[in-house]
């Protein structure tokens, strides 16, 4: 054995025992902590619809959400005022939702009035005069403004929500709007409960302020006066304090509380401090937030980069007030207030305060990410079961065993020997993926399977490429040796080409795409990059150490196809009309797929959301039987753990509930009896798919696409690049016209058989491309048709096998995995029938529609 070979043989065994130590925590829940420690800190994790995890559900505050932006712009209306030279004083409202100013005299009423009108669209006005006293001027927010304010503020909250969420670092995330103000979150295996909360609760409202510094007023004595009067006590809102004090206050100025954090015991103390009114900046000029470690005892800071024009201001404010305390304040308590020793250029500051790590980094997150407009309230805290229900987790990990046994043995049985080696392959891929996911603490989701069986697909695909190659080289009569050295060189580019279309799909999509998208992503992208090792470098370290150990003599194949030579273009104007017609089909159900007229799932839909309480404990599985048995389709189940509690998700509105939700309850008490199944509440929840998902996933798609079309322009031509991408387009259409004749439910896991098939269409199209770029070269008095049924017909074989191989598995799933993923495998059974079809009927013959010229 040469030296080359040897140092391969250890490179991958060194490889499968890293595999195996970072994988063993994820699936062996007894392993010691200094192993997860130092080899596996993470592991592998499941998403929500195969381990469950936190069910929140959260209230917006809506009253107060009218207020803050009352106040702000109150406050915006006092400085141009004071602009303006004229004086305005904040006096003590009558009623709630409105704010009372008093002017200096009658004679800037109009003023004011028509300087409101101008600039300040969204409050309403009603002054007040009476002789012998002050004007006042009683400003309420605009009916349209509070309309857009309910409107938009759960929408905003929700999607600040979500950036929060995932840069904390919950992965797949289940999160929908509930009714009007309620926003319902569910985290799959968090690990902190308690700092997942607060990072959800926390608003977030940063304000930049001035230290008022008075001389000769002692706070803590008047603060004390103020308790002993009983007028307030520790504990209550600081702003009844300052209304409390305000004859004693400098005018303009309220009361906060510094709170400050001992290191050592991590005990909290506040102190009283008097600040300045006026907010010099907000949350909204910070660009970005980062924890940073330095000061006096290196603890963890929050560091402040500053938007351009946050910048520029941060820079006059910081001259004005050299020598004056600027407090930082962040949901109205005071973080840190340092001295001004000079002026700050380049936009930056700190939050000190004596914080762990993860609060800095948390606190980096909130204001990184903006502020809530609204406090949000954590009004239910459940722990959830798997969403697909450990019935179907089961049925699905019996029937994907199964489908690769099947697989297994079909490449035994055809390839012999070599099949031994591709099966071995295959498992070194599986284990090196598995492993790729524990490192990266990846989240595990149906979508990310998906990923895993292209893979599985991809992997099988490029052994029988190899194989094929091989059996094209002992048939002009070469030595096995020189067979098996001649397989792997010219499969390399044809592997290459194939894997690197569908990685820059899965890059793009990982970048832009988000939830399940991302998750697939993920798995497609590790999938391909482990594929790339096996095939190309272990099967062949597989086969010379055979040799080295016992030569090979022959290898023996069978052969379901034997020297086809079939005029595939003949019938291509056929092909194109059946095409065109598919296509077309799949325009019409997109459009009403966008309109609303489909059979959409709650994911797209939204419905509505049901909650039961059982006197005795349930099973997932009996009760979704008793659904698939009534003909009850479009909903969803969830288990409460431990609660004895339902969850349904049902795809119809509040309005049209009332009769089904009575229709389930008597279904449910009616099956099964003795449950006594109670309704406990119902709500409308919207789809958890919202604009900005939507807009993500749409533009990650068609840059994937323009790369695909970019990368075959480079390798092959531009015409092999335009006819991969309408080949794709193709699939896609026609599975979407499919499903929507066939009345399938459009939800995520569609999404993601979609993009599923986007990446086998593309993978078996660029087989084919690299076959007849190949052709061309070695035989150029050939016409571009011929060469191109000459190049079809040789990868024939191998568009069979590496065809029926992944059939094999999602048949497995489709028939043994259950309800829940049948739909899903019924559509990945359609799409790689339509890939492999359109590899050879469609995106080849696209070819001869372009002007025939070199390549």
């Amino acid at each position: 054995m040469n030296t080359s070979l040897k140092l391969k043989l250890g490179l991958l065994v060194f490889l499968v025992a890293l595999a195996v130590v970072t994988i063993v925590p994820s699936f062996y829940s007894a392993t010691p902590d200094w192993w997860k420690k130092y080899m596996a800190p993470e592991g592998l994790r499941l998403g929500l619809d195969l381990q469950g995890g936190m069910h929140l559900v959260l209230k917006v505050d809506l009253q107060k959400a009218e207020e803050n932006s009352l106040e702000l712009a109150a406050n915006d209306l006092k400085d141009t005022l004071s602009e303006q030279s004229i004086s305005a004083i904040q006096t003590p409202s009558p009623a709630a939702g409105s704010i009372v100013f008093t002017l200096p005299n009658t004679g800037s009423v109009e003023q004011v009035k028509k300087l409101i009108e101008e600039d300040f669209p969204d409050i309403d006005t009603k002054i007040e005069t009476q002789e012998g006293s002050f004007p006042r001027i009683i400003i309420t927010l605009s009916d349209e403004k509070k309309d857009y304010i309910k409107t938009h503020s759960v929408d905003q909250s929700l999607e600040i929500i979500r950036n929060r969420i995932d840069q904390f670092g919950v992965a797949e995330p289940v999160i929908i709007r509930q009714g009007t103000d309620e926003i319902v979150i569910q985290l799959p295996g968090v690990r902190d409960p308690k700092r997942a909360m607060k990072l959800l609760g926390d608003t977030a409202q940063l304000e930049f302020k001035l230290v008022a510094e008075p001389a000769g007023l002692n706070l803590p004595e008047l603060i004390d006066q103020t308790k002993k009067s009983g007028q307030w006590q520790d504990g209550e809102d600081p702003k009844k304090l300052t209304r409390a004090l305000q004859n004693r206050l400098p005018a303009d100025t309220s009361i906060h509380f510094e709170k400050n954090v001992d290191p050592k015991t991590r005990v909290e103390t506040l102190s009283p401090i008097l600040l300045e009114n006026k907010v010099l900046m907000t949350g909204d000029m910070v660009k970005d937030a980062q924890v940073r470690i330095g000061g006096s005892f290196n603890e963890p800071y929050v560091s402040l980069d500053m938007t351009g024009r946050g910048g520029k201001l941060f820079g006059q404010l910081t001259e004005k007030n050299v020598g004056r305390r600027m407090a930082i304040v962040l949901d109205n308590n005071v973080r840190s207030a340092p001295v001004i020793r000079e002026r700050i250029l380049g936009g930056s500051a700190q939050i000190s305060g004596n914080f762990t790590h993860e609060e800095a980094a948390d606190l980096a997150i909130v204001l990184r990410v903006g502020a809530l407009p609204a406090p949000v309230n954590i009004i239910q805290n459940l722990t959830v079961g798997a969403s697909l229900g450990q019935d179907s987790i089961n049925k699905g990990l019996v029937s994907g065993v199964f489908g690769t046994i099947l697989v297994v043995g079909f490449m035994l049985i055809y390839y012999r020997t070599s099949g031994a080696i591709a099966n071995a392959a295959l498992f070194l891929n599986i284990l090196f993926l598995f492993s790729g996911l524990a490192i990266l603490n990846a989240t595990l989701t149906l979508p990310g399977i998906a990923g895993i069986v292209l893979s599985i697909g991809m992997a099988v695909d490029s052994n029988v490429l190899i194989f094929e190659r091989m059996r094209e080289e002992m048939a002009v009569g070469k030595t096995v040796r020189s067979s098996i050295e001649g397989g792997f060189d010219k499969a390399f580019f044809s592997i290459m080409d194939s894997q690197v279309t569908t990685l820059i799909t899965a890059v793009v999509l990982f970048m832009f795409g988000t939830g399940p998208i991302k998750g697939f992503a993920i798995t497609l992208t590790l999938g391909i990059l482990f594929n790339l090792y096996t095939a190309l470098t272990c099967s062949k370290m597989m086969f010379n150490v055979l040799n080295y150990l016992r030569p090979i003599k022959q290898i023996v194949y069978l052969n379901i196809i034997k020297k086809p030579n079939i005029d595939f273009l003949r019938i291509k104007k056929v092909s194109f009309v059946i095409s065109g017609i598919t296509t077309l089909i799949g325009i019409v159900a997109l459009i009403q797929i966008v309109l609303g007229n489909a059979n959409l799932g709650v994911d797209f839909a939204g419905g509505s959301l049901l909650n039961y309480q059982a006197e005795k404990p349930f099973e997932l599985a009996e009760v979704r039987k008793v659904f698939a048995d009534n003909n009850l389709e479009g909903i969803d189940l969830q288990e409460v753990e431990n609660e004895s509690r339902l969850i349904v998700k049902v795809k119809k509105s509040e309005e049209v509930l009332s009769g089904i939700s009575d229709s389930i309850t008597t279904l449910l008490n009616k099956e099964l009896p003795g449950r006594n199944f109670v309704l406990e509440s119902q709500s409308e929840i919207g789809s958890s798919v919202s604009s900005t998902l939507r807009n993500k996933a749409l533009l990650a798609i068609t840059l994937s696409l323009c790369g695909i079309v970019f990368y075959l322009a480079i390798r092959f031509d531009l015409r092999f690049g335009l006819a991969g991408m309408l080949a794709t387009l193709h699939d896609v259409f026609c599975v979407i016209g499919i499903c929507w004749l066939l009345n399938i439910e459009m939800n995520l896991l569609l999404v993601t058989a979609l993009l599923t098939l986007a990446g086998y269409s593309i993978n078996d199209s660029v087989v084919v491309f690299d076959r007849i770029r190949e052709n061309i070269h070695k035989n150029q008095e050939k016409s571009l048709y011929e060469t191109i049924n000459m190049s079809i017909n040789e990868v024939l074989s191998r568009t069979v096998v590496t065809g029926m191989t992944t059939l094999l598995v999602l048949s497995s799933l489709f028939f043994m995995g259950g309800s829940v993923i049948h739909d899903f495998s019924l559509v990945l059974i359609i799409g790689i029938v339509i890939g492999t079809y359109s590899s050879v009927f469609v995106a080849s013959p696209i070819l001869t529609l372009f002007q025939e010229r070199k390549i």
